[in-house]
Protein backbone atom coordinates (compact mmCIF):
# COMPACT_ATOMS: atom_id res chain seq x y z
CA UNK A 1 0.00 0.00 0.00
CA UNK A 2 1.47 3.28 -0.97
CA UNK A 3 0.81 6.16 1.44
CA UNK A 4 0.01 9.65 0.08
CA UNK A 5 1.81 12.83 1.28
CA UNK A 6 -0.41 14.75 3.91
CA UNK A 7 0.30 18.51 5.41
CA UNK A 8 -1.21 18.18 8.30
CA UNK A 9 -2.26 20.90 10.99
CA UNK A 10 -3.31 19.63 14.68
CA UNK A 11 -5.18 22.10 16.74
CA UNK A 12 -7.02 21.48 20.17
CA UNK A 13 -9.47 24.21 21.61
CA UNK A 14 -9.40 25.86 24.70
CA UNK A 15 -11.32 23.61 27.10
CA UNK A 16 -10.11 21.61 30.14
CA UNK A 17 -9.87 18.28 28.74
CA UNK A 18 -7.91 19.61 26.19
CA UNK A 19 -4.26 19.02 27.46
CA UNK A 20 -5.48 15.01 28.01
CA UNK A 21 -6.74 14.78 23.98
CA UNK A 22 -3.47 16.39 22.89
CA UNK A 23 -1.61 13.83 25.09
CA UNK A 24 -3.34 11.02 23.50
CA UNK A 25 -3.40 12.63 19.68
CA UNK A 26 0.07 12.86 18.79
CA UNK A 27 0.75 14.15 15.31
CA UNK A 28 2.51 10.98 14.47
CA UNK A 29 -0.75 8.89 15.24
CA UNK A 30 -3.34 11.48 13.48
CA UNK A 31 -0.74 11.47 10.67
CA UNK A 32 -0.49 7.94 10.18
CA UNK A 33 -4.63 7.37 10.71
CA UNK A 34 -5.57 9.64 7.85
CA UNK A 35 -2.77 9.19 5.62
CA UNK A 36 -3.66 5.15 5.49
CA UNK A 37 -7.36 6.47 4.12
CA UNK A 38 -6.04 8.67 1.34
CA UNK A 39 -6.17 8.04 -2.04
CA UNK A 40 -4.49 10.86 -2.95
CA UNK A 41 -2.20 14.12 -1.37
CA UNK A 42 -3.64 16.25 1.27
CA UNK A 43 -3.56 18.93 3.41
CA UNK A 44 -6.21 18.64 6.42
CA UNK A 45 -6.83 20.57 9.15
CA UNK A 46 -8.01 18.48 12.65
CA UNK A 47 -9.41 20.07 15.44
CA UNK A 48 -10.49 19.03 18.27
CA UNK A 49 -13.15 21.53 20.17
CA UNK A 50 -15.65 21.17 23.00
CA UNK A 51 -19.12 20.62 23.04
CA UNK A 52 -19.96 24.41 22.71
CA UNK A 53 -17.79 24.50 19.42
CA UNK A 54 -19.16 21.62 18.02
CA UNK A 55 -22.86 22.79 18.61
CA UNK A 56 -22.10 25.70 16.98
CA UNK A 57 -20.55 24.81 13.82
CA UNK A 58 -23.12 21.94 13.31
CA UNK A 59 -25.81 24.40 13.78
CA UNK A 60 -24.05 27.27 11.81
CA UNK A 61 -23.20 24.40 8.93
CA UNK A 62 -25.87 21.38 9.23
CA UNK A 63 -28.48 23.59 10.39
CA UNK A 64 -28.52 20.40 13.36
CA UNK A 65 -28.59 22.30 17.15
CA UNK A 66 -26.04 19.46 18.74
CA UNK A 67 -22.58 18.64 19.11
CA UNK A 68 -21.80 15.56 16.64
CA UNK A 69 -18.55 13.38 16.84
CA UNK A 70 -17.19 14.40 13.70
CA UNK A 71 -17.67 17.37 11.09
CA UNK A 72 -15.93 17.31 7.51
CA UNK A 73 -15.51 20.07 5.53
CA UNK A 74 -14.32 19.52 2.26
CA UNK A 75 -12.62 22.10 0.22
CA UNK A 76 -11.11 20.74 -2.87
CA UNK A 77 -11.11 16.60 -3.45
CA UNK A 78 -8.56 16.80 -6.71
CA UNK A 79 -5.35 17.17 -7.45
CA UNK A 80 -4.96 17.15 -3.72
CA UNK A 81 -7.66 17.08 -0.88
CA UNK A 82 -8.20 19.99 0.91
CA UNK A 83 -10.36 19.78 4.12
CA UNK A 84 -11.03 20.19 8.19
CA UNK A 85 -12.13 17.74 10.20
CA UNK A 86 -14.03 19.17 13.25
CA UNK A 87 -13.51 16.52 16.30
CA UNK A 88 -15.98 17.38 19.41
CA UNK A 89 -13.98 15.80 22.69
CA UNK A 90 -16.77 15.37 24.79
CA UNK A 91 -18.81 13.63 22.14
CA UNK A 92 -16.06 11.00 20.88
CA UNK A 93 -15.24 10.15 24.81
CA UNK A 94 -19.17 9.29 25.44
CA UNK A 95 -19.69 7.49 22.38
CA UNK A 96 -16.10 5.46 23.18
CA UNK A 97 -17.69 4.42 26.37
CA UNK A 98 -20.83 3.83 25.23
CA UNK A 99 -19.35 1.42 22.59
CA UNK A 100 -16.72 -0.28 25.00
CA UNK A 101 -14.10 1.32 22.66
CA UNK A 102 -10.65 2.98 23.59
CA UNK A 103 -10.54 6.98 23.12
CA UNK A 104 -7.58 6.27 20.83
CA UNK A 105 -9.39 3.92 18.78
CA UNK A 106 -12.78 5.76 18.45
CA UNK A 107 -10.54 9.06 17.46
CA UNK A 108 -8.45 6.62 14.82
CA UNK A 109 -11.79 5.62 13.05
CA UNK A 110 -13.81 8.63 13.43
CA UNK A 111 -10.47 10.15 11.37
CA UNK A 112 -10.28 7.77 8.87
CA UNK A 113 -14.00 8.23 8.76
CA UNK A 114 -13.67 12.16 8.11
CA UNK A 115 -10.94 11.78 5.84
CA UNK A 116 -12.92 9.30 3.76
CA UNK A 117 -16.25 11.97 3.19
CA UNK A 118 -13.32 14.74 2.55
CA UNK A 119 -12.68 12.53 -0.73
CA UNK A 120 -16.22 12.20 -1.72
CA UNK A 121 -17.07 8.85 0.26
CA UNK A 122 -20.94 9.43 1.29
CA UNK A 123 -22.96 7.18 3.81
CA UNK A 124 -25.72 8.88 3.80
CA UNK A 125 -27.21 8.59 0.35
CA UNK A 126 -28.27 4.94 0.15
CA UNK A 127 -27.39 1.91 1.98
CA UNK A 128 -25.33 0.44 -0.72
CA UNK A 129 -22.77 3.69 -0.47
CA UNK A 130 -23.41 3.21 3.62
CA UNK A 131 -22.11 -0.59 3.29
CA UNK A 132 -19.50 0.06 0.76
CA UNK A 133 -17.67 2.64 3.31
CA UNK A 134 -18.23 0.99 6.42
CA UNK A 135 -16.79 -2.17 5.02
CA UNK A 136 -13.75 0.40 3.39
CA UNK A 137 -13.29 1.77 6.93
CA UNK A 138 -13.09 -1.65 8.32
CA UNK A 139 -10.37 -2.61 6.25
CA UNK A 140 -8.54 0.65 7.47
CA UNK A 141 -9.19 0.24 10.58
CA UNK A 142 -8.15 -3.43 10.53
CA UNK A 143 -4.58 -2.31 8.55
CA UNK A 144 -3.92 -0.27 11.57
CA UNK A 145 -4.38 -3.24 13.79
CA UNK A 146 -7.49 -1.98 15.08
CA UNK A 147 -10.86 -3.90 15.58
CA UNK A 148 -13.82 -3.80 12.97
CA UNK A 149 -15.52 -0.22 14.50
CA UNK A 150 -18.86 -1.23 13.41
CA UNK A 151 -18.48 -5.13 15.47
CA UNK A 152 -21.49 -5.22 17.70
Amino acid sequence: MSLNQLQLSLQFGRFPEAAAHRELLSRSKVTRWIRHALAVDAEITVRIVDAEEGQNLNREYRHKDYATNVLTFDYQREPTVMADLVLCAPVVEREAREQNKSLEEHYAHLLVHGTLHAQGWDHETSEEDAEEMEAYETEIMQELGFQDPYAK
